[in-house]
Parts: structure tokens; C-alpha cells; sequence
């Protein structure tokens, strides 16, 4: 999995995207790996503590490995949320 993020002046909120690739692209990944998931995080550029809460939320839900492949598998964008709606309601 992958989380760039960045910040933008002209923001006024938090904006996430999701990617997926299902055969994984070389992300120069520490474990050498290709990298599946990717979450984009962009933030208004005076904004900190809610692009470190997205940053913590986005790293505990991918967490568990089975989370990460039911992303993988899952059929589309329909699912994908889902699957991220569900989990997110499980995190403390």
C-alpha cells in the first residue's frame, strides 16, 4: 500500500482519492513488493491535525491484511467503499 500526501494553499478541505491496481506497480516499496492500494491524501496547506488523523485512520484500517486483500478482490468502486465504510466503523 502507498499514502502519498501533500499539502495545497488553495485548499479549503481534506481531499482523498483511492487507486487500486490488482498485478501492483513498483512503488520502490521497502519490502521490494509490488504496491496494490493507494490512498492520496491532499490538505488545505495550514491544516495539520486533520491530515495526521486521516494519515492514522488510513494506516490502522490498512492494518490488517485481510482488508487489504478484500480491496484487492473486490469487484469495483461500489464495493471498494463498502469495504472501507464497514472496516471504518470498526476502528476505535
Amino acid at each position: 500500500m502507498a499514502i502519498p500526501h501533500g499539502k495545497l494553499k488553495q485548499l479549503d478541505r481534506l481531499l482523498i482519492a483511492f487507486g487500486r491496481h490488482r498485478q501492483g506497480v513498483d512503488f520502490d516499496s521497502m519490502d521490494g513488493k509490488p504496491t496494490h492500494l493507494f490512498f492520496l491524501l491532499v490538505a488545505p496547506e495550514d491544516s495539520v491535525g486533520i491530515h495526521l488523523k486521516a494519515l492514522a485512520r488510513i494506516s490502522k484500517l490498512l492494518k490488517s491484511p485481510g482488508v487489504r486483500q478484500r480491496l484487492v478482490a473486490a469487484g469495483g468502486s461500489d464495493d471498494i467503499l463498502t469495504i472501507i465504510n464497514e472496516e471504518e466503523e470498526k476502528l476505535p
